[in-house]
């Protein structure tokens, strides 16, 4: 299995960016595809973004297209959101997600692997 760890989550004021990190350890990086979901207090935790095994293909929320980029370095087993023009919208904890599948999912259930989430505050 694959052990992650999320970090670079903060408070930012709106405009601002931010860029989320998920640190992966245990099995072959590469094996998995990637995905970040987040949750606002009150909320099902939603869809963001995801990325299949190589980097090569990509998915989006509506929600953050044209703001957000995901993106991996298999070498270095680690996961990357960068988050531009955030929004107080934006406002959760980020979870980043693997499963040893190499196609991408964009629903909870489909990722068994799952970090302890990061806390994204965005201010009016």
């Amino acid at each position: 299995q694959v052990q992650l760890v999320e970090s670079g989550g903060g408070l930012v004021q709106a405009g601002g960016s931010l860029r989320l990190s998920c640190a992966a350890s245990g099995r072959t990086f590469s094996n998995y595809a990637m995905c970040w979901f987040r949750q606002a207090p009150g909320k099902e935790r939603e869809f963001v973004a995801a990325i299949n095994w190589s980097g090569v293909t990509t998915n989006y929320a509506d929600s953050v297209k044209g703001r957000f980029t995901i993106s991996r370095d298999n070498a270095k087993n680690m996961g990357f959101l960068q988050m531009n023009s955030l929004k107080p919208e934006d406002t959760a904890v980020y979870y980043c997600a693997a499963r040893d599948v190499l196609r991408i999912g964009i629903q909870p259930g489909e990722y068994k692997y799952w970090g302890q989430g990061t806390q994204v505050t965005v201010s009016a």
